[in-house]
Formats: C-alpha cells, structure tokens, sequence
C-alpha cells in the first residue's frame, strides 16, 4: 500500500481541470456516502468538464495531491471560501485531506487572512473538524429535486 509521505501537494496544472472533475464525481459516486443515489446524483450527475469547469476553477487557488505521477485529489478556495474538496476513494483516510489542507492554510496564512469557511457535505465535516473547524449551523440545500444537508463550518486563522 501506498504511504501517505509518498503524496506531493503542489498547484494544478494547465489543462488538468477535466481529471479534477473526474476526481470530484468518483468520490461523489463510489467512496461511502451519507448520502442516497439519487442525492449524489443530484449533487452531480457527470464528472465537471471542458470550459465551463475549467472557467469555474480559474480564479481558485487548487492545490492537487499527486501520488505516483497522477492527480488522487484536489482542494479549491477563493478567498476565504473553500470551494471543492474531493479525494479519490482508494486514498481517503490516507493523509491526502490532511495535506491539501495543510497547504491551503498555509497559503490563507501567508495572504493574511484570518479565517477559512466551507460548506461541509456530511461526509467531509469530520475531516473538517479535525483541522480545527466549528460547525456555525446545519443545512438542508434543495438540488434537482433532493435535498442535500451540510454544514456551515469555519476556522479562525490565529
């Protein structure tokens, strides 16, 4: 099994937006889920692709995890917000979440910002919690029919 010290953080890279996008559905699609078929379906039907992904996630700072010289999962903020986070079911609970975070704060740090806040899926708010976020209230968001619940989690940059 692949360590987690074997994961590299660094920026995404041009053209790479489209395997995010495939990163962001398999996890949506095929780790554990709180969540039924049909919400995940809701929540996203097909993998992001093409321009119009490509043009959401411009003016993000995305920090890829890279093992073995292929994407395995991402994170997205803009400004305070953190946007996607999404890691590749064979590698969740591997460290990957610990280390885009790890970098993500850093560079929150480093442009002075003073808190990080994230609309939580059921399933991320544990690995949120445990880099110091607190629940600010519960949600249930309308999508294609379903309903998906969240959480509106933040932390304090000291």
């Amino acid at each position: 099994m692949t360590q987690a010290t074997d994961i590299h953080v660094r920026p995404t890279l041009d053209g790479e937006q489209d395997a995010l996008g495939s990163i962001m559905f398999r996890a949506i699609h095929e780790g554990h889920s709180a969540y039924t078929r049909a919400q995940r379906s809701a929540w996203c039907a097909e993998p992001p692709a093409g321009a119009p992904w490509a043009a959401r996630l411009t003016p993000m700072t995305v920090r890829v995890a890279e093992a073995n010289g292929a994407p395995i999962g991402f994170m997205a903020r803009q400004e305070t917000y953190v946007d996607f986070t999404f890691v590749l079911p064979d590698w969740q609970g591997r460290g990957v979440f610990s280390g885009l975070f790890a970098r993500a704060e850093a560079d929150a740090r480093a442009e002075g910002l003073r808190r990080l806040w994230v609309h939580a899926s059921l399933m991320a708010q544990p690995a949120f919690a445990a880099q110091g976020f607190r629940v600010i209230r519960h949600e249930t968001v309308p999508r294609d029919g379903e309903t998906l619940d969240r959480a509106e989690m933040e932390k304090v940059l000291t």
